[in-house]
């Protein structure tokens, strides 16, 4: 039977690749985003109006019976000292990659429930291991995404209702020109945010495809049997999440220093 999948964000980047990678396997892709797009399997849909997007997912329901996967990853960056950034922009951020994705979770669970079946896949981030210098609200918000998903897969487990999350390191899109980033207070810091920044988005340049991801996303959407709480993307990545688990905390804090610190 063909999976019906909603995918959040699902227009560009890392949502588009993996759209069409889920098309080509036979899935019936839901896709929901701001953006306007004149195709019926889209609906216009900001993530943070909690009605909007239960409206938009009983719609689906109402098409094709039930929601087998649902995809949450839409999402956005900002960067800046924690110091300077502007109180709504933070709000903003959290609202959109954290209660966004709340707000599609509680949309979907109540199907899946009924349905004894289902599966829920996260996009988190490696930053939500490591918290980088300067961006240190999209690292908060992939924390706490992590959290969600750990605390979430216990919940609804007797439910046949599986969740997952998958952590996605420096990757080649769009997502780095639609970076908020916010220079404020580099003379007080020394020049160290926009010295930092730049290092970022030149490592996001000479990242991975977005279909690279795509392919494990949609793994993890789709493989049989029972899913892990968390999925690393790249070799280099998985090592570094498992040196987390191995170094002091001291050591961890040097690094990160020296690769967007100083």
């Amino acid at each position: 039977m063909d999976k019906v999948v909603i995918l959040t964000g699902g227009t560009s980047g890392i949502g588009a690749a993996t759209a069409a990678l889920l098309r080509q396997k036979g899935c019936k892709v839901y896709e929901f985003s701001r953006r306007d797009a004149a195709d019926p399997d889209h609906f216009s849909v900001d993530v943070t109006d909690e009605a909007a997007v239960k409206a938009a997912v009983d719609a689906v329901v109402a098409r094709e019976g039930r929601v087998d996967v649902l995809i949450n990853n839409a999402g956005f960056g900002i960067s800046g000292a924690m110091e300077f950034t502007d109180s709504a922009d933070a709000h903003r951020l959290m609202e959109v990659n954290l209660f966004g994705m709340d707000n599609a979770i509680r949309a979907v669970l109540p199907h899946m429930r009924r349905a004894g079946a289902g599966r829920i896949v996260n996009i988190s981030s490696v930053a939500g291991v490591f918290a980088i210098p300067f961006q240190a609200w999209y690292s908060i918000s992939k924390a706490a995404v992590r959290s969600l998903t750990m605390a979430l897969y216990n919940e609804v487990a007797p439910y046949g209702v599986q969740v997952a999350s998958v952590l996605p390191g420096d990757i080649k899109t769009g997502f780095t020109a639609a970076r908020k980033k916010s220079a404020a207070g580099d003379k007080e810091y020394g020049g160290r945010i926009s010295k930092s920044v730049e290092k970022m988005e030149k490592d996001e340049q000479n990242g991975m495809r977005p279909e690279d991801a795509a392919k494990t996303i949609v793994h993890v959407a789709l493989q049989k049997g029972r899913v892990k709480p968390y999925y690393t993307i790249g070799f280099a990545y998985k090592a570094l999440v498992f040196l987390d688990r191995l170094l002091p905390c001291r050591a961890v804090r040097w690094l990160l220093y020296q690769l967007y610190g100083k």
